[in-house]
């Protein structure tokens, strides 16, 4: 059986109505786009962040070593962060309008599996570590502080972590992954189209 499909063939060979195979393979062109610009946003932004926390550093001079490993932690994480996100986006660049279906089918459901990596262990250990690098962090800070004021800025900072944590995060996962979803079922419909048709 042959698994290199040409889809533009079978496309126009299709006597049912189906949406245009130049506005499904824009789709995926907009998939990527999309998905290369935020690349492109969340390195700019990590970076600036973890080059402004090394400007902290160095401006303000922190005494404790709490404050310096927490500085540490934080950016170790966004970089590790940032080095996954590159890699796992940079399998987006592979997928080329000139595959088969088949090729198509089997490049989505790796980036399925390399989404959810990211999703899950890489997003895990950035806010994990995150979390512990403010709060390391903090602890100089808020020990000047009145004992109200200090639980104040941790509870504030917890709170954020856990509503991007358990808000956010989720809201992101299931979109990015309906995206997904609905590419891959797309060309597998076109995949079992074109098998019927044999």
């Amino acid at each position: 059986m042959e698994t290199n499909i040409d889809l533009k063939n079978i496309w126009q060979r299709q006597k049912s109505e189906q949406p245009d195979m130049t506005e499904l393979l824009d789709k995926l062109r907009r998939y990527k786009k999309v998905n290369l610009r935020k690349l492109a946003i969340t390195n700019i932004f990590l970076l600036l962040t973890c080059g402004f926390i090394i400007f902290i550093w160095i401006y303000f001079q922190p005494q404790y070593l709490s404050t310096k490993i927490g500085i540490i932690i934080c950016v170790l994480g966004m970089l590790i962060y940032l080095w996954f996100f590159n890699r796992f986006s940079g399998n987006l660049k592979t997928i080329d309008s000139t595959d088969s279906n088949h090729d198509y089918v089997q490049n989505l459901k790796a980036l399925v599996v390399k989404q959810r990596f990211m999703q899950t262990t890489m997003l895990s250990l950035y806010f994990i570590m995150l979390s512990i690098g403010l709060c390391l962090y903090f602890f100089e800070y808020t020990s000047m502080m009145t004992l109200f004021w200090g639980c104040f800025t941790y509870s504030i900072t917890l709170i954020w972590l856990a509503l991007n944590w358990f808000y956010f995060r989720p809201r992101v996962i299931k979109k990015q992954q309906r995206k997904l979803d609905e590419l891959i079922d797309t060309f597998e419909h076109i995949n079992t189209q074109w098998q019927e048709q044999q």
